[in-house]
């Protein structure tokens, strides 16, 4: 069973919601990334989104775009986000990762090496923003032969067919984009979030995390009633963003951050 599958049934039975934070790898240096997501995973997050570096990320809002140009400016390409990954599981085996990103430094890469290098950094699933269903099916065989799973993006205008063709070639879990845009902007309708969910539900088993326009506690909570996991990105990395000359006050920020999430979902 992987990690992603085994970590949604523990949560279920014990009726608690997934806690998914998304950082950019290597922002605002790769130094800072392995020691937060140790104290991500000590705030009580549930699973964590490693984002790779991409110098045109087309889902991301200005935040995210910017913390991958920080990140780029030091080097940090898709090598250097797996070999983070490797140093993670060194000491913590049990918190799935998976990476988000774009298709072009996979290409590059080619699929068989990213994944057996990806197996071998022990990621567990892998979000390819600009990789749809129809055109993914060599690079998720290849995942899913080594047990990795291909996790998909529906939008607010997914339609029931697409739901189907996503859960037929997905697995871990669906990533619902709460909002029409990027990452970071508008405002979360829940009542509009609620009724799409349900309508996915009909049409999928997998667990549904929902992200986009996630940014306190308190949207947290709310989508967590809905939801089988909660993704905020934006909101922690602003935190860097804001603190660039004091680093160990943007952990303590994002911690704090995640841990009155945590507290609220959980209440």
């Amino acid at each position: 069973m992987s990690r992603l599958k085994a970590t949604f049934e523990a949560l279920k039975k014990i009726n608690r919601k997934a806690l998914i934070p998304f950082i950019s790898a290597g922002d605002p240096n790769p130094e800072f990334t392995l020691p937060l997501m140790h104290a991500m995973v000590d705030a009580g997050v549930d699973v964590i989104e490693l984002g790779v570096p991409f110098s045109d990320p087309m889902a991301d809002g200005p935040v995210i775009q910017r913390a991958s140009e920080r990140a780029l400016e030091h080097h940090t390409g898709l090598r250097k986000v797996l070999s983070i990954a490797t140093e993670f599981r060194k000491t913590n085996q049990t918190t799935p990762i998976v990476l988000m990103g774009y298709l072009n430094p996979i290409e590059i890469m080619g699929y068989q090496t990213f994944a057996d290098y990806a197996q071998q950094a022990g990621i567990d699933g892998v979000l390819t923003v600009d990789l749809p269903p129809e055109e993914a099916q060599e690079c998720t065989a290849l995942l899913k032969a080594r047990e990795i799973d291909p996790i998909f993006l529906l939008a607010p205008n997914s339609h029931q067919d697409r739901v189907k063709k996503m859960d037929a070639i997905g697995s871990g879990y669906l990533y619902y984009v709460s909002l029409k845009g990027v990452t970071g902007a508008g405002h979360l309708d829940i009542a509009d979030v609620e009724q799409k969910l349900a309508m996915i539900r009909q049409n999928t088993a997998l667990p549904i995390g929902v992200g986009f326009g996630v940014k306190d506690a308190q949207t947290a909570k709310m989508i967590a009633k809905v939801a089988d996991g909660v993704v905020v990105g934006s909101a922690l990395i602003s935190k860097i963003e804001a603190n660039l000359d004091n680093l160990n006050q943007a952990k303590q920020e994002i911690i704090e951050l995640l841990k009155s999430m945590r507290q609220a979902m959980d209440s």
